[in-house]
């Protein structure tokens, strides 16, 4: 039986273990804690099945760790490994190191996010749509000119940057004023506290887009401390069941799905196919949906 590899949980799950025909899928964060990493970790072992393959789960501590998962594919060029599928902490910080599994013949796959390195197949939404997405939703919700404000993930990612700029430009585009925008690091504490932040500087704040759910059910928990949650709207995106039941609870408003378990299952089938000498598209985009109230029923 082969062995797919997802990192995605603890590094410490692949010490000690023989590594001969091993394929790689390197999550930047764990599954623990965070709903989405946990539908991609599922979507992988559920494709290991389908194919008959063996998936194993590790990953780096935190999504902010670039060093950790640099030394981790570090190590598994030195294992040799067949193949990676990598959803890179930071795409110009991971380059050099796929190159060296590139050089070493090992074949990647990004997945999530996309890299920096030319020719690298891609499997993952394209953020700037979706960004704009949410970004447009807001726009048909707010009046024209009214103060909005942004919650950045990580913006050395091309998803964090992505969802920026696409909802910067749909806010800009219909007339809207962004008066903040800050980066809260895809965490719901920090989302909170930035809300906090940005609240205290702007009374009159009437929507906040956050990059991701944690962030923005982090900006809901400081609405409601404010009790200005009926005066702002909140849009996230990944439309995980926690932001989902917020929605369906009339919290949050909005938020714009990707499909991690299909994301992760692609990227495993691209791995084995290339293992296979087959073609495997540049960029395959399992594509985003506007979840609201009308239809979160079907993501808890």
């Amino acid at each position: 039986m082969r062995r797919i590899l997802l990192s995605g949980v603890a590094m410490t799950m692949m010490m000690g273990a023989a590594f001969a025909d091993t394929y790689v899928v390197s999550m930047k964060g764990p599954a623990s804690g965070n709903p989405y990493w946990a539908a991609f970790e599922k979507g992988a072992l559920d494709k290991g099945k389908e194919l008959g393959v063996e998936v194993i789960v590790v990953a780096p501590p935190s999504e902010t760790d670039i060093q950790a998962q640099i030394s981790q594919i570090e190590d598994l060029i030195a294992q040799k490994v067949s193949g990676i599928a990598l959803a890179p902490t930071d795409p110009a910080a991971l380059g050099p190191v796929v190159d060296q599994a590139k050089e070493a013949g090992i074949p990647v796959v990004f997945v999530d996010g996309a890299g920096s390195n030319e020719g690298v197949p891609f499997v993952g939404t394209d953020n700037l749509a979706g960004g704009k997405l949410a970004g447009e939703f807001m726009c048909k919700s707010l009046q024209k000119g009214a103060e909005v404000a942004i919650l950045q993930g990580v913006m050395t990612t091309t998803n964090g940057a992505d969802r920026y700029n696409g909802a910067k430009e749909a806010l800009e585009g219909c007339g809207m004023k962004i008066v903040s925008a800050q980066p809260a690091d895809w965490d719901r504490a920090k989302g909170l506290a930035v809300t906090e932040s940005i609240l205290s500087g702007n009374p009159n704040l009437a929507g906040i887009f956050g990059s991701n759910d944690n962030m923005a059910l982090g900006a809901v928990e400081a609405l409601k401390a404010a009790a200005k949650l009926d005066k702002v709207m909140v849009v996230g995106y990944d439309a995980n069941p926690d932001a989902a039941n917020s929605i369906l609870a009339g919290e949050m408003t909005a938020s714009i799905a990707q499909a991690p378990a299909k994301m992760a299952g692609l990227g495993i089938q691209a791995l084995v196919d290339m293992k296979a000498g087959k073609e495997v598209p540049l960029v395959t985009d399992p594509g985003t949906v506007l979840v609201t109230k009308d239809n979160a029923g079907d993501y808890k």
